[in-house]
């Protein structure tokens, strides 16, 4: 099987190292090359959620750049760790992180499985949102500057969204006064 194998990757993908070797036979001289296999035993799984098996009942998986994601998702790895609150400044939070593709490991990603995170980035998103809609739109400019600077409309605005948040769901919505 390895043979079939060696001849399959030297047609697609032919290797990047070529171990070569001279072999005299009588007069004349020949090259002969030696297969670079490579072999890896390594548990990536981090910390599974469920018991892997023994050793010995664990087969060799070949892994390239066309399965990748697909073994990855086979194996998923896990993480599953306390780290320090940068947040709040203090004490620790649990944090457990699962990877199904090479793409979880980008940091957007691994904010998501975070929920706190995940609505810091959500806000962060809405923010630059608003950013942009205020890019050339002054009225608007305006009107949230004389907000943000009015104590008393910020904290009308504010009772009006907590009483919006806990209005049941098949209530009607209250109106919002014009400006």
């Amino acid at each position: 099987m390895s043979d079939s194998l060696q001849k399959w990757v030297g047609r697609n993908r032919p290797p990047r190292v070529q171990i070569t070797y001279d072999v005299e036979i009588g007069d004349a001289v020949e090259k002969k090359e030696l297969p670079m296999v490579v072999g890896l035993l390594a548990d990536l799984s981090g910390q599974p959620a469920t018991p892997l098996p023994k050793l010995k009942d664990r087969r060799l998986v070949e892994i390239d750049r066309d399965n990748f994601n697909e073994i990855m998702g086979k194996i998923s790895p896990r993480l599953d760790i306390s780290v320090p609150d940068a947040m709040k400044g203090e004490g620790n939070i649990k944090v457990e992180l699962n990877f199904k593709e090479f793409d979880d490991f980008h940091p957007e990603a691994i904010v998501k499985q975070i929920p706190r995170l995940a609505k810091l980035l959500e806000a962060r998103q809405q923010l630059r949102d608003l950013l942009a809609k205020l890019d050339g739109n002054d009225e608007l400019d305006n009107l949230l500057e004389n907000i943000v600077q009015s104590t008393e409309e910020l904290k009308t605005l504010q009772t009006e969204a907590n009483a919006g948040a806990e209005a049941p769901a098949d209530a009607p919505a209250a109106e919002t006064p014009a400006a």
